[in-house]
């Protein structure tokens, strides 16, 4: 049974074998979007904090009142998709982040600029507690862990793009404009996902029951940890190396140059790993050289102080290993769940990465704040680094029956 009101996919493209690349290609929007959104804002800091006359502290509720609202809204909008439609749920995302992207840009304060990141957070939740579940209910099993590569590879690239991006625009045209580049990127993926996503089958479940049983899932709680410690692993680096290096006479530019080498390397290994490693690896073998290669960049971070150069080579290590780790584990989590759970699944998932962001930034900024040496921000990131490898699951995932 289908949800009601989405547009089915044209039947040529309905019944081609590779119709799962378009709904991917589809779904990369959203993920390229999100990533660019959450790595440009960092190189925004300092102009807004200038232009609405504030510090740093007021200036990461831009950050954090976004990230706090995803986090909340992840779950219960997962539920509410599997039900009323991951597809629609999905478009109708792209088109609150657009209008709340507008928002931000017109804001006249601090106050307003955070109410409407609010918004943002709400469209947001809408796209990331959809995405993952689109990419696993629309491809073959076999080919999950490559999906969920490329559609990891299209975050790092926003990643990539946002620090670069973010600092050409903030030193020529002004931060407000930061906020304007999503509204054409919605604009096209509404059109695309309109025609290109496949429809939602719709389940009975009660949403306490599907919570249930989709944390009874083996190592669920440990692999959601994993999540969680990834993208803290993977935003603190973000925030703390472009304001530090800011901080010591570099331009906006330079900075973002160099915090681009951890996306960078993100991408490198979300695109490549699924092909470049043997393929008699397993999923668990991947997420542990994940997290051995992130510790190897933490460690060099803990060296890099405010040089450039060193700078981006420990981002770049870092990217390789969360690049790694994240695609294997989304594919070990995901191929344990009904598909008709999976928009609540990817919900606490996307749940979890939102926590992480959000501490991430919150470790970074409160060392920037209160301790004289900024870096003990990048130990504590390696504290939690080496925490991460304690929740790799040797075992197989044990699939669950709704």
């Amino acid at each position: 049974m289908y949800a009601r009101g989405e547009r089915p996919r044209p039947e040529w493209l309905r019944n081609h074998p590779r119709a799962w690349i378009a709904a991917v290609g589809t779904v990369c929007f959203g993920a390229f979007m999100g990533q660019l959104d959450a790595s440009i804002v960092a190189l925004t800091y300092h102009s807004i904090g200038d232009s609405f006359h504030t510090d740093l502290a007021a200036v990461q509720w831009v950050s954090l009142t976004y990230l706090l609202t995803l986090a909340m809204l992840l779950i219960p909008i997962g539920a509410v998709s599997d039900r009323l439609g991951r597809k629609r749920i999905y478009l109708l995302g792209f088109a609150v982040f657009s209008a709340a992207s507008i928002g931000c840009a017109l804001a006249p304060t601090l106050a307003v600029l955070d109410g409407m990141r609010a918004v943002q957070g709400v469209g947001a939740a809408m796209l990331q507690a959809n995405s993952v579940a689109l990419v696993a209910t629309s491809v073959p099993r076999m080919r999950l862990r490559t999906a969920l590569g490329i559609q990891a590879a299209a975050q790092a690239l926003g990643l990539a793009l946002g620090p670069t991006l973010g600092g050409v625009i903030v030193q020529t045209i002004g931060w407000r404009w930061v906020f304007g580049i999503n509204v054409p990127i919605g604009v096209v993926a509404i059109l695309a996902g309109r025609y290109l996503l496949p429809r939602t089958r719709v389940t009975t479940h009660a949403t306490s029951g599907r919570l249930r049983i989709v944390l009874q899932t083996t190592a669920m709680p440990r692999r959601l940890i994993g999540a969680f410690a990834a993208y803290l692993l993977l935003f603190g680096p973000i925030v703390l190396i472009p304001t530090v290096l800011q901080r010591h006479g570099a331009s906006a530019l330079l900075a973002g140059l160099v915090v681009a080498a951890l996306p960078i390397g993100f991408a490198l290994a979300a695109a490549t790993a699924d092909h470049a490693l043997p393929r008699d690896w397993s999923t668990a073998a991947r997420c542990g050289l994940g997290i051995a290669v992130t510790v190897l960049g933490c460690l060099a971070l803990l060296s890099a102080r405010a040089d450039p150069t060193w700078c981006a080579a420990a981002g770049f290590l870092i990217g390789l290993g969360i690049g790694l780790y994240t695609p294997a584990n989304n594919a070990l989590i995901m191929s344990a769940v009904p598909p008709g759970m999976a928009a609540l699944a990817g919900g606490l998932v996307n749940t979890a990465r939102a926590i992480g962001t959000a501490a991430g930034t919150a470790i970074v900024v409160i060392a920037l704040g209160l301790v004289a040496q900024p870096w003990l921000a990048a130990a504590a990131l390696l504290v939690l680094a080496a925490a991460a490898a304690t929740t790799i699951e040797l075992r197989p995932s044990r699939p669950i029956s709704p």
